[in-house]
């Protein structure tokens, strides 16, 4: 197998609507994308960054927020196998800067499409152009229950629906610190604190250094829930 049907293949794995692209879609691929490992913890791009290629991710994930002034993040979503980021290509689209932060959260394997070929892609493939008006769709649906939940939701009610989604891959104990919730969550690290202590004085979790048991799942989901 040569360089080109490996990379060819890679892709296609990942972006299964390729595998019925005609011959000179795939030929293009091969071309033009360069397959990369970006390691955990790397920034893809900062705030005001110039989107100079599209990674189309093959594994591993990427988080995307957005800062504040005082130092609180939110999380706008995260990419996995088989997704892209709409703000690079919206980037890429208007000639602008990225409007968020991307984070590496898990090593990456990403086909790397330099923008001038991506706008040209755009332009001619309706198999691409169909990709990126699902992404949009997708991703709007992401960010527009995110400005919903932060805007009419409890903190209370959004931590433990965290803890609960966190409890499903974590089975003996949730590592993660207060600040790490708060970043996730956009709010800040004392109020986490305050609302933890809260849990645990209702013998919901017992908190540690670094750590959250859940103690009473039914109890979490009730906050959740916010059923008395």
């Amino acid at each position: 197998m040569d360089d080109n049907t490996s990379v060819l293949e890679k892709i296609s794995g990942a972006f299964p609507f390729l595998r019925g692209a005609d011959a000179e879609i795939k030929k293009q691929i091969t071309e033009h994308a360069i397959v990369m490992r970006i390691p955990k913890g790397k920034f893809v791009f900062l705030e005001g960054d110039e989107c100079k290629q599209l990674a189309l991710v093959l594994s591993g994930t990427v988080r995307v927020y957005k800062p504040a002034e005082s130092g609180r993040e939110i999380t706008l979503y995260r990419l996995g196998k088989g997704e892209s980021c709409i703000l690079t290509a919206s980037c890429i689209f208007s000639h602008g800067q990225f409007p968020a932060i991307a984070i590496i959260e898990e090593d990456v394997e990403a086909a790397l499409v330099p923008a001038t070929i991506f706008r040209n892609w755009i332009n001619r493939y309706e198999i691409w152009r169909d990709y990126i008006f699902n992404l949009l769709s997708k991703r709007l649906s992401d960010i527009l229950a995110t400005v919903e939940e932060v805007t009419f939701r409890r903190m209370d009610m959004r931590i433990a629906e965290y803890l609960l989604k966190l409890a499903h891959t974590h089975k003996d104990g949730i590592n993660i610190t207060h600040q790490d919730i708060a970043m996730e969550l956009g709010t800040s690290r004392e109020v986490v604190s305050r609302i933890l202590k809260h849990f645990e004085s209702e013998s919901i979790i017992s908190l540690g250094r670094g750590t959250i048991a859940i103690t009473d799942l039914n109890g979490l989901s009730k906050k959740a829930e916010q059923v008395n």
